[in-house]
């Protein structure tokens, strides 16, 4: 899991079944100064997140078995939405 800053939002009308009736996000990834790290991500938003938010992002089998739907095709899922970080005692 890692942390990440929802950049936006997408629609695709043409998609895989399982992915019928998901919300898509753009997630951009973020150090422990919650700092982006590198490039955007496509993640299942399982948590009701918006635009701007820290969220909690989960990948590979762990964002699979958060669908509901056997067989997805989901390789991110945002599965937490930070409402207060601390590092370092800051």
């Amino acid at each position: 899991m890692y942390l990440a800053r929802v950049t936006g939002a997408l629609v695709s009308t043409s998609k895989h079944a399982s992915l019928n009736g998901a919300k898509l996000l753009i997630v951009a990834r973020l150090d422990e100064h919650c700092q982006p790290t590198g490039t955007a991500q496509v993640a299942v938003d399982f948590v009701g997140a918006g635009n701007g938010e820290t969220v909690i992002v989960t990948t590979g089998s762990s964002a699979r078995m958060s669908a509901s739907k056997a067989h997805s095709v989901i390789d991110a899922a945002v599965v937490g939405i930070i409402d207060s970080l601390d590092v370092n005692g800051q």
